[in-house]
This record gives C-alpha cells, structure tokens and sequence, in this order.
C-alpha cells in the first residue's frame, strides 16, 4: 500500500503582541476567529487553519513562513486592504507569465512583521483597472 501526505490543515506563525494580531487578522483581513486560548489564536482561512502564538523568545523576531492569499481581483483587494490601513512594500505586480494565466503579486507585513502577500493567478493580458 502506498502513502503521501496531501492537504495540510494547519499553518503557524509567531508574534509578539497576540491582540493585536487578532484585531489585524479578523478585523483588517477578514479573517474568521475560531476560538483563542490565552496566547493561542486559531482562524480559519477558508478551511485551513491559521495557529498564532506569541513569541517565546526576547527580542521577537519575525521568522515565520510568509503566507500567500490568493485572491480573485488583486487590484480590488489591495484597494480593500489599503483603505483599511495595510502598508503594502508594493502594489500589485505581475511577477510571472505563465502559458494560460499571468501570476500578480502584492506584499505587505502583519503588525508583527511577518511577511504576507496577496496573489492572484489572472487571465493572460489581465491589468489592474482594465
């Protein structure tokens, strides 16, 4: 019988201030608060679990994974996310054309400073406000 793990359920990352990290994540991101144990913070991400914890180590220094979240109109998001007070490093940029799509990126950080971005795998040609 052969085995290979397939889907995975739960991605973490480290901050160092737990609050805030739940009002940027629910409030700013939208993202829906599953429940919180102390210093643990479990949201969902459209079936995938986000664990956030805080840092154990002084000084905090952000050294998670950076996590991608795909979206179906870059351009409208990073307009969404902006007017909600999300810094981005840069606006939407297509970083790969690919034979039947073109991949845009956008990256911006948690108040942490973990590192996030909004991805969007858009029609060939697409542009933002076209």
């Amino acid at each position: 019988m052969s085995f290979a793990l397939s889907a995975v359920g739960q991605v973490s990352l480290t901050v160092d201030d737990v609050d805030t990290a739940e009002a940027f994540y629910t409030a700013t991101l939208g993202l829906r608060k599953l429940y919180r144990f102390g210093e643990l913070l479990f949201l969902d991400m459209a079936g995938l679990r986000l664990y956030i914890e805080k840092a154990r180590s002084l000084p905090f220094v952000p050294a998670s994974s950076m996590l991608y979240f795909r979206v179906p109109d870059i351009a409208l998001a990073h307009a969404a996310l902006t007017e909600r007070g999300v810094s981005f490093q840069q606006g939407p940029q297509r970083v790969a054309p690919m034979p039947d799509h073109d991949l845009w990126l956008a990256f911006f950080k948690d108040p942490a400073g973990n590192p996030l971005a909004l991805m969007c795998e858009a029609p060939k040609g697409w542009a933002p406000g076209a």
